[in-house]
């Protein structure tokens, strides 16, 4: 279970049978994109998908990608001593040294970048940076969903113009401010669901001419997701973006794609920072790792695609959406995955390594994400992220406890996203490097101290009065046990808070709300809170070793020397209160 913080910082059909056939271990996977029934047109309304001949075309570049890339491995010559190359199917993008660290505002400066994701916490963070750090940077294009241009613009200014994240340059620029913005940057009308992005010929050309990285933060987050929705945002998406890179941006440094270090599924131990490639399954390691070896799953991203589109034709009626939940979660544990998330996640990663052909291509994984640590200020964040519904539950007094390991470490992350965009930009090098932003291997934070500083905190700044008071959270580790105690708990709690008339019916009603939110929490969350894996970081920490002092200075941020009680205490969960909750419960004169 991680968390991480920024310094600016997921009916049985005989659909779902076709691509469960077990094979045995010896047995290749069946993985590449070789059918057109990978975005085979449907008018099932679940895609906008190309036509079959762009299908046709796409296959038939990515076959010559495989044998140019393949010709280049071959003729890689010995490395010297300055650089590192690897001959593997997955190349290694070069490592080269720059004698002023890595070069970050160098890179930075005057270049072009088109951002999926940007109303979002983390590319928003990003936006912020480079804009305050690097204010010669060139045109930031911001794909963003909207009905028209107008609309686009509109979402630009209310969700990030007009963002709290933006006031130190609200200050530098002062009644100047929007028209700065307004100049760098470019609500782009499109979305990852549509061929081309969905996009105006016109703009595609701009863009294609022009820009010189391709960020991808864009994703469905939702645990639970429908299967056809997480594969069409998180697989389809990442794949419709590398294809645009492909087809149109003729002086492409970098594509930089936002996953998740979860992709690594039911992986237990030390996890690598390594990429993946098509069809490879958490299933079949865990069952080539047996003795004698056990049988598995195949994994064919085309396949799954089918039963995505087949499986909502057949479920189609009152209970579609309920039915693909639960068809997205099974199929997910069947080839070793948590949730659609993970699994939609894992194979959007698959595609885009599959087609990157020339492009050097960054996978930044991080954990997962809690408030701004110091930069731009302390306390910034958007949304209720990863573990903040459990500490805001808590601090309402309707978590007094749970289902976790409190000796399961957390994992926060570094702002390294700048800097590997800008080391592999300069660079220019075809290849893949991963890298996992997270902090576990060297400053831990257990979810039990996570807890009792959460404690700490609304012991002395509560969010509602009558939780003046409360207990510690009481851990479990057994959902049977969580469940008892946790309707106990909140009826007793809840006694106190409800009078008048119908009393009884309201103290009831009131309490199955909450404790079908806490079960629900526990469902969904208890995979990361037993998880039993570390994230190996050596990329990430060999990525800050190499910044120059100035770069340290603006970029880096010390994970060793961090005090977790402080951060957690006086940083996180005030933001929390201010910035996503907003007051809303406490006490006027406990706002902050």
């Amino acid at each position: 279970m991680m968390s991480c913080f920024l310094k600016t910082s997921v009916i049985k059909l005989k659909a779902v049978q076709k691509s469960s056939h077990v094979q045995r271990n010896e047995h290749d996977y069946g993985t590449n994109i070789s059918s057109t029934s990978l975005w085979k047109s449907k008018n099932t309304g679940f895609v906008r998908c190309q036509s079959l001949e762009n299908d046709r075309a796409l296959i038939q570049r990515w076959k010559k990608t495989q044998e140019d890339r393949a010709l280049k491995e071959m003729a890689v010559s010995t490395p010297t001593t300055t650089t590192t190359t690897t001959t593997t199917p997955n190349t290694t993008i070069t490592d080269t040294s720059i004698s002023n660290g890595i070069g970050i505002l160098q890179f930075l400066s005057g270049k072009t970048y088109f951002i999926t994701g940007a109303t979002g916490f983390l590319a928003k963070v990003v936006v912020e940076k480079i804009l305050r750090t690097a204010p010669d940077v060139g045109k930031i294009f911001v794909l963003i969903k909207a009905n028209s241009q107008e609309a686009a613009v509109d979402r630009l200014k209310t969700e990030i113009i007009d963002s709290d994240l933006f006031q130190c340059l609200k200050q530098r620029h002062g009644k100047y401010y929007q028209d700065f913005m307004l100049r760098k940057l470019v609500p782009v009308v499109g979305s990852l669901c549509e061929s081309d992005l969905g996009m105006d010929a016109n703009l595609i050309s701009e863009i294609g001419e022009d820009v010189d990285v391709i960020l991808n933060s864009a994703a469905s987050t939702n645990f639970m997701e429908r299967f056809d929705v997480s594969l069409n945002t998180n697989t389809l998406g990442a794949r419709r973006l590398m294809d645009f890179g492909n087809k149109y941006c003729k002086n492409l440094r970098v594509f930089l794609h936002v996953s998740t270090a979860y992709v690594g599924g039911e992986r237990e131990g030390m996890i690598m920072e390594k990429p993946f490639n098509m069809g490879e399954s958490i299933s079949k390691e865990k069952a080539t790792s047996e003795f004698p070896p056990l049988s598995y799953p195949l994994l064919n991203i085309d396949s799954e695609i089918e039963i995505a589109l087949d499986s909502k034709m057949a479920f189609e009626g009152n209970l579609e959406d309920h039915k693909m939940k639960e068809l997205a979660l099974e199929r997910a544990r069947i080839h070793g995955w948590h949730n659609t998330y993970e699994f939609s996640k894992a194979m959007g990663e698959m595609v885009i390594n599959s087609m990157r052909g020339d492009i050097p291509l960054v996978i930044i994984r991080p954990t997962a994400f809690t408030c701004t640590l110091e930069d731009p200020f302390p306390g910034w964040i958007q949304g209720n992220r990863m573990l903040d519904p459990m500490i805001l539950s808590y601090g309402k007094g309707n978590l007094p406890s749970f289902l976790v390991n409190p000796e399961e470490a957390i994992d926060m992350s570094t702002m390294a996203m700048i800097a590997a965009m800008a080391k592999h930009g300069i660079a220019g090098k075809a290849g893949i490097k991963v890298y996992h932003v997270a902090s576990s291997a060297v400053n831990p934070l257990l979810l039990g101290d996570l807890f009792k500083y959460s404690h700490k905190h609304f012991s002395s700044s509560p969010i509602r009065m009558h939780t003046e008071g409360m207990k510690e959270m009481e851990f479990f580790s057994s959902m049977d046990d969580f469940s008892s105690n946790i309707q106990t708990q909140v009826a007793l709690q809840r006694r106190f808070t409800i009078s008048g008339s119908n009393t009884s019916q309201r103290l009831q009603r009131r309490c199955k709300v909450i404790v079908e939110h806490a079960m629900d929490l526990a469902r969904v969350y208890q995979p990361y809170m037993f998880f039993k894996g570390r994230f190996e970081n050596s990329n990430t920490h060999n990525l800050m070793e190499g910044m120059s002092e100035e770069e340290m200075k603006r970029f880096r941020l010390d994970v060793e020397s961090l005090d977790w009680d402080d951060y957690i205490t006086n940083t996180h969960i005030p933001g929390l209160k201010k910035h996503v909750i907003k007051g809303r419960g406490m006490p006027k004169e406990l706002q902050i």
